[in-house]
């Protein structure tokens, strides 16, 4: 099977994705400003896999989330906020020894030299995830299994369980992998090298154009992919220029065979092209959007195209229905957005080239009839 999922990839999938990862409780401040000058600060929740989770749960998909959290109030919060989203998390354990990780975060863009961030996550309860510490029959409930390149920055027991869930094995979902490189989490300075040698044990990798430059000094998504040959699909998000997606059919094998992220034979508005390794790429551009808060937006969008993937969408629409969700989550403050609803994204996504390039989306446009704006 090509062109979508394989409904029997894991052994018995229960749900559609599975996300495992440290989810934090976020305090973001009732204005702008210093952390040491913000007088006061609203609770949220943060946490790559987690939010994946929400906004596939959000867009009408099964899924469970796996972690460790605290015995604590935070802890109690976390599981009660993502499973109010329609999240799965019988998978997360509960540690007593351990708290449940925190941070702060100033109004600012991410991007910007005023942008504070302020972690309290070392020693944290998702840093003992480890090998053997997890249900097999957890892990390997989905269709997808969802992985960032987060946790194996948190510890060497991280590292190792993600080490074991990259390895290809017989049976094994589609293994998704969204680079989120920071540099910061890392104990030693080959944590780019580390991310690398893992996500060539991917099957999706998704990454950013910028990341890898700053990682692994490559620059554009050619050459991303010949240093990333191993993926049966990556996508290269390309911020405001959009996403380019390489994908190629692979013959069964080990390592989850029957591979349905790539299909090879998909065109996309002109956007695609063939390639002599055996790659199709389709490149689309991204949406013009009234930016809120520049936070989550990764996020989505590695949620928008694992949406479309397990629905067994063109190549192009996977990346319009990723650009989709992004929007979604620019145009609200924090992480987490109400995706639209899935009639409403298949009718943006159908969009001819030329009306998908005058698009414009602002706040509130997922709940809106008719939110598009139309430019010059």
């Amino acid at each position: 099977m090509t062109g979508t999922v394989a409904a029997d990839r894991a052994v018995h999938p229960s749900v559609d994705v599975v996300c495992l990862g440290e989810s934090m409780v976020t305090f973001l401040p009732t204005r702008p400003g210093r952390l040491a000058d913000v007088p006061s600060y609203d609770r949220t929740i943060g946490g790559a896999e987690s939010n994946v989770a929400c906004a596939l749960a959000g867009a009408g998909h099964t899924v469970k989330w796996i972690s460790r959290v605290g015995a604590d109030g935070f802890g109690d919060h976390l599981v009660e906020a993502i499973g109010a989203y329609g999240v799965d998390t019988s998978g997360v354990r509960r540690d007593p020894d351990r708290p449940t990780g925190i941070y702060f975060r100033t109004a600012t863009d991410r991007a910007t030299d005023t942008h504070e961030v302020a972690y309290y996550r070392a020693g944290s309860a998702a840093s003992a995830m480890a090998p053997g510490t997890l249900a097999p029959e957890d892990l390997w409930a989905g269709r997808v299994l969802h992985l960032s390149g987060i946790t194996p920055a948190l510890s060497d027991d991280c590292l190792a369980l993600t080490r074991e869930l990259t390895r290809r094995v017989p049976g094994r979902p589609l293994l998704s992998f969204d680079i989120n490189h920071r540099p910061g989490l890392w104990r030693d300075a080959d944590g780019a090298r580390v991310l690398l040698d893992l996500a060539r044990g991917a099957d999706l990798v998704l990454v950013g154009e910028d990341e890898a430059a700053e990682a692994w000094d490559l620059h554009g998504a050619d050459a991303i992919r010949a240093a990333l040959p191993e993926p049966e699909t990556l996508v290269v998000k390309r911020g405001s220029e959009g996403a380019t997606a390489y994908t190629r059919t692979v013959s069964s094998g080990t390592g989850g065979a029957d591979r349905g992220a790539g299909d090879t034979g998909e065109r996309g508005g002109g956007g695609a092209r063939d390639r002599s390794a055996g790659d199709t790429v389709v490149s689309v551009p991204a949406l013009r959007v009234d930016v809120v808060a520049p936070v989550g937006a990764g996020d989505a969008f590695a949620a928008g195209f694992l949406s479309a993937t397990l629905r067994g969408l063109p190549v192009e629409a996977r990346l319009r229905h990723g650009h989709l969700m992004a929007a979604a989550a620019l145009t609200v403050a924090g992480d987490l957005a109400t995706p639209p609803s899935r009639a409403h994204a298949d009718r943006l996504a159908a969009l001819d080239a030329d009306a998908w390039g005058t698009l414009r989306l602002g706040p509130g446009w997922t709940g809106a009839d008719e939110p598009e704006v139309r430019t010059p």
